[in-house]
């Protein structure tokens, strides 16, 4: 994506529809999955979409896809711009900042409350997601970063609030997007995995203080990284007033 042009509309990696039943929600469900997978802060220039190649791609007319985006826009994945189609949605920093404090303030949470419920076998399924990787999986960066939202969305479904992890649905592309970013920063990966087996011990011996205290600490450190080296989350923007809504 870095070679791509800001005007330039990105092909999404997508496979066709089977179905001719709920093509709205079809398309939906494969466009958001679409942009979940992509490396949305990889590149300063904005993510644009063409609906012609979504309609190509997906195998439908454009009344689905529209209607797709229209959900999409109205979920924060997407937003239509005047004169420039179809955009991804990015955050500024500070936006991402704030997105980082909520996240932690859930999963920290999640984390004292599956501290006094976790099974053997939700500790060893912790561990399990860790098992792949040594003490520093840097060689490893992408596997790892998948890994790692696996972990932390872990924790937050241990905690057996469902709202908890339907919440952090909504913030999951962004941390996903920008974890996987400052993971190749000031060593990083190497302190992530470090912390993550702490806040297993901790779940482990039932330390529901600790198990809170350590993954608040975690998260917050990656919102102080994001203080000190996040600029390249602000890009080009739209100005708000210039942002309309699907009809």
């Amino acid at each position: 994506m870095s070679g791509s042009r800001p005007d330039t509309p990105v092909r999404l990696e997508i496979a066709p529809l089977r179905a001719p039943a709920g093509l709205r929600a079809q398309a939906c469900d494969a466009i958001r999955a679409a942009i979940t997978r992509m490396d949305i802060y990889g590149q300063a220039e904005e993510i644009r979409l063409d609906e012609r190649q979504l309609c190509e791609d997906l195998g439908v007319s454009r009344t689905p896809i529209r209607e797709a985006l229209s959900v999409l826009e109205q979920e924060g994945f997407v937003r239509s711009i005047p004169r420039r189609g179809i955009q991804v949605v990015r955050k500024t920093k500070r936006e991402i900042v704030e997105m980082i404090t909520v996240w932690a303030a859930i999963e920290s949470m999640a984390a004292r409350l599956a501290a006094t419920s976790a099974t053997e076998a939700d500790i060893a399924a912790l561990r399990g997601v860790l098992a792949a990787f040594d003490d520093d999986p840097s060689g490893q960066l992408g596997e790892y970063s998948d890994a790692n939202m696996a972990f932390h969305k872990a924790i937050i479904r241990l905690g057996g609030v469902g709202l908890m992890t339907s919440m952090t649905d909504t913030l999951f592309i962004h941390m996903r997007a920008v974890r996987a970013v400052t993971m190749t920063q000031d060593n990083r990966a190497r302190r992530s995995i470090a912390d993550h087996r702490a806040i297993i011990d901790a779940l482990a011996s039932h330390d529901a203080d600790l198990a809170e205290r350590l993954v608040r600490e975690h998260t917050m450190g990656l919102a102080a990284h994001v203080e000190l080296h996040g600029d390249f989350l602000d890009g080009p923007k739209v100005p708000r007033e210039s942002v309309r809504r699907y009809a």
